[in-house]
């Protein structure tokens, strides 16, 4: 299931920039400071990232599963970070959209496959952290889910992530959160408020009560 919905997320994403028009990688994403067509390529080094973990194996315990993988402040980004400015130069770098298209394909299928080669039970390491590989891909379902609603954010007629990634994303951000989101909120808002992505609305300030006051929480 793990590697089910790792692979419907990340295909689905995939297609969605497969589909974008030239203007469109113009148009500003979700992310402070990035166009889309930052996102695009940050999402070629988030394949790149794929590959070496799962073909980086580890002889120790777990430290780490899909859930506390996530780094949680309250402080969103504002793209001034160098890491993420590296990325807009990059970016940048490659001229022209079908170039960025072409490499996120390349990269992005050989990570899909690998993902499904992996064993789930395989531990692997990444970042002074131990996951088993099927934790490591649940914990980027999350990524690849509100990643996708960042590429969509100004675009009109673009299709979202697969509502049983949204479902699945949601889920562990309550799980971060120790705490429900309204039922009243779809899946979508309660990620794009509860991650900073969006400010709630009045009525909405009023339906989430306590929880109001520990938002955002930034996922890194």
């Amino acid at each position: 299931m793990t590697v089910d919905l790792f692979s419907r997320s990340w295909t689905a994403l995939r297609t969605t920039v497969a589909g974008l028009s030239d203007a469109d990688f113009a148009q500003p994403s979700g992310c402070a400071g990035w166009l889309v067509q930052d996102l695009v390529c940050h999402l070629v080094i988030d394949a790149q990232d794929v590959l070496i973990t799962l073909v980086t194996p580890a002889d120790t315990e777990p430290t780490h599963d899909a859930v506390t993988y996530w780094t949680v402040s309250q402080t969103p980004p504002t793209g001034y970070d160098p890491l993420d400015a590296l990325i807009v130069r990059l970016a940048a770098a490659y001229e022209h959209p079908e170039l960025l298209k072409f490499h996120l394909d390349d990269v992005g299928s050989a990570a899909g496959r690998a993902a499904e080669l992996a064993d789930p039970a395989l531990r692997v390491s990444t970042q002074e952290m131990v996951l088993t590989a099927g934790d490591y891909l649940s914990a980027y379902v999350l990524e690849w889910t509100l990643h996708h609603l960042d590429l969509v954010a100004h675009l009109t007629d673009v299709t979202g992530p697969p509502p049983d990634a949204l479902a699945r994303t949601r889920a562990m951000l309550e799980q971060i959160a120790g705490a429900s989101f309204p039922a009243s909120f779809s899946d979508a808002d309660a990620l794009l408020i509860g991650t900073g992505r969006r400010t709630p609305t009045a009525a909405e300030t009023a339906e989430l009560g306590d929880l109001a006051a520990r938002l955002p929480f930034v996922l890194g």
